[in-house]
């Protein structure tokens, strides 16, 4: 199935949706402070069906010590609502936190899911942090890989996935009913957009990919993984719309064309630090949110590349 046909598909759902069929899903965000991040479950009201988007692993770097509070925040909201978890969904192996999604799972049930295009992920920072052989390169650490246009349900409400390669090659967006979970396509209209440099990133692709993203209605609710508050802005926001998104982009608005955006992305993604999490992020997310496997010690370790990225 072609791209278009797959857009095509994504938009006629969101006009299904302000029609009134089928019903918007429910949504409620926590926004984690300490690593500025938006996470999602999103539910259908009626069949008490729903699924859980880019969840948060706590980590604190100085000590190497994990906890849950973020994640457990998630899991009693989940019971008090009722609701019954399908699926554990990610954007995209995040670079500045860690995923729960294993704890989520283990406590809450559903799948966890993410694009296919993960295993290019895998391979590359397989290299990077010298894994052996013993590191599965082919996403078996997720339950379901997901391709362009695969379609779920959280309840009676569709999802429609939608690659959006650019900011990471394994970046997927999700479409629920009216809704769309962009991960790091675009940030607020008054932020802007996610970097490209990463390994496996290209600000070409981004940019073609939220033109893509920007064919949806402007009614579309749009949710973002990320907000880092724009100069002048006092509140963190993490829901806006696709009118917003396209007409008030500061990067990416409607008359910023290809060869403008690339400029741009790739001459400021060359003055950005690191992300401060990034060595530990990749190394458990890129498995499924799992820690290394435990040495002989029976500890996990996680490895600290020197002068390779």
């Amino acid at each position: 199935m072609s791209d278009d046909t797959n857009i095509e598909k994504a938009i006629e759902q969101v006009n299904g949706v302000l029609a009134g069929n089928p019903r918007a899903p429910h949504v409620k965000a926590f926004f984690h402070e300490p690593t500025f991040t938006a996470t999602y479950v999103v539910s259908d009201d009626q069949t008490k069906r729903a699924a859980i988007i880019d969840s948060v692993w706590d980590f604190d770097q100085p000590s190497g010590r994990t906890s849950l509070e973020a994640a457990d925040e998630i899991i009693d909201y989940v019971r008090e609502a009722g609701l019954t978890v399908d699926w554990i969904l990610e954007t995209h192996a995040h670079a500045d936190h860690l995923s729960a999604a294993p704890y989520l799972q283990e406590k809450l049930g559903g799948e966890m899911a993410i694009g296919r295009d993960i295993v290019t992920v895998q391979g590359v920072f397989g290299k990077v942090f010298n894994e052996g052989t013993e590191f599965e390169r082919d996403g078996s650490q997720f339950d379901r890989l997901l391709e362009d246009g695969d379609e779920l349900m959280i309840g009676d409400i569709p999802l429609i996935a939608l690659h959006v390669p650019g900011h990471t090659p394994a970046d997927i967006a999700y479409i629920v009913g009216d809704a769309a979970f962009i991960g790091d396509t675009m940030f607020m209209p008054d932020y802007g957009s996610a970097r490209a440099d990463f390994p496996g990133g290209n600000a070409r692709n981004l940019y073609r990919s939220v033109r893509r993203l920007m064919r949806l209605p402007d009614k579309t609710r749009v949710f973002l993984c990320h907000d880092y508050k724009a100069p002048n802005r006092t509140e963190f926001v993490w829901e806006t719309t696709m009118l917003a998104q396209r007409t008030a982009n500061v990067h990416l608005h409607e008359d910023v064309d290809e060869d403008e955006f690339v400029d741009m992305r790739t001459q400021r993604d060359a003055t950005l630090e690191m992300p401060r999490l990034i060595l530990p992020a990749i190394q458990v997310n890129m498995r499924g949110g799992h820690l290394p496997p435990p040495e002989d010690d029976g500890t996990s370790y996680l490895k600290m590349p020197v002068n390779k990225l």
